[in-house]
């Protein structure tokens, strides 16, 4: 799956250049003279359309104006200015539309290959990833379809969640959740080079080994998940967390719509990290024995059982941190 770029300006010279170049590190390339042009082609078929690098000043309506309508027909799309004209009152109109990025006119073929790159991953991953995670992206990321990876797969939840969700008032419970929940436990995700996959209700889905691979990535995420523990535990005794941990080949990529798109990780694998959380009670870390087998010996767990997931799947062993070793 190819990341479409849309280039939109006036001269043709600065189209075909871009154009060629992109193309050439494996782009899909749809070029507009003008706005005009430029909404046209989105309106036809905007699942194409990733990336535009638009021209500040064109005939007819302008970089802003064209990027401000395209944002009203993809919201998802990285965007970036080109210009030889900057100014403080173009930057901050392009700020207020939602501008990720500007080249400047003229420009050298890294330079523009290195902006679009450190724009298009700012928007999708930055957030959810460590600094070091995403220069090393930066460096070595290039516009390739999703791929077999092997990977950690972790998923915490709030046990009785629910009746939480009925003892306290919305905005307490939110500003609760936050506080001492998803943003504590996402900086613990990072600092062991995990990536904040997504959120779903009051769970947390985390990745490890992706979208950078990492040779221990299970001892890096079962490590982060006694550090979430243990930094859960003693601070609000309304959530009790459980996770459950998993390792295995996954399809990793940027899937979604024309209005989200995010990296993730899909496969049995991820389900199967969802099912062993399930199990889990609060303050119990549940592995699978493939997530065993990539740790060292200064982390006991003990065998509980087996978890039957599909019919056609052989059931899974499933093990139980033991606290005190």
């Amino acid at each position: 799956m190819q990341l479409g770029v849309l280039i939109v300006d006036d001269e043709e010279g600065i189209r075909r250049s871009i154009t060629r170049l992109l193309k050439d590190e494996g782009y899909f390339v749809e070029s507009a003279k003008n706005g005009e042009e430029a909404l046209r082609i989105v309106k036809s078929n905007p699942h194409n359309l990733d990336i535009i690098i638009c021209d500040l000043i064109m005939p007819g309506i302008d970089g802003i104006r064209t990027i401000e309508e395209i944002n009203l027909i993809h919201q998802e799309v990285t965007r970036i200015i080109l210009t030889g004209y900057g100014t403080l009152e173009a930057s901050m109109k392009a700020i207020e539309a939602g501008i990720d990025g500007f080249i400047t006119k003229p420009f050298q073929n890294k330079d523009i290959i290195w902006k679009i790159k450190e724009c298009y991953l700012k928007r999708k991953l930055k957030q959810f990833i460590a600094p070091d995670i995403f220069n090393e992206l930066l460096n070595t990321y290039s516009p390739v379809q999703p791929k077999v990876s092997l990977i950690t797969v972790l998923f915490s939840d709030i046990r009785g969640f629910t009746r939480l969700c009925t003892e306290k008032p919305p905005d307490e419970l939110a500003s609760m959740l936050n506080r001492h929940y998803f943003n504590p436990m996402s900086e613990i995700i990072i600092k062991h080079k995990g990536m904040v996959d997504k959120y779903i209700g009051d769970s947390i889905m985390a990745l490890f080994g992706a979208p950078v691979f990492q040779e221990n990535h299970e001892e890096r995420a079962v490590r982060c998940a006694i550090e979430m523990v243990e930094a859960l535990k003693p601070v609000d005794g309304s959530f009790r967390m459980g996770i459950g941990i998993n390792t295995g080949y996954v399809v990793t990529g940027i899937f979604g719509s024309t209005s989200k798109k995010e990296y993730t990780a899909l496969g049995t694998p991820v389900n199967i990290a969802a099912r062993l959380q399930k199990l889990a009670a609060p303050w119990e870390i549940v592995i699978s024995e493939e997530t065993k087998a990539g740790l060292d010996h200064t982390m006991s767990f003990k065998h509980c059982g087996s978890l039957s997931f599909m019919s056609s799947l052989t059931p899974v062993p499933y093990y139980k941190w033991l606290r005190d070793g």
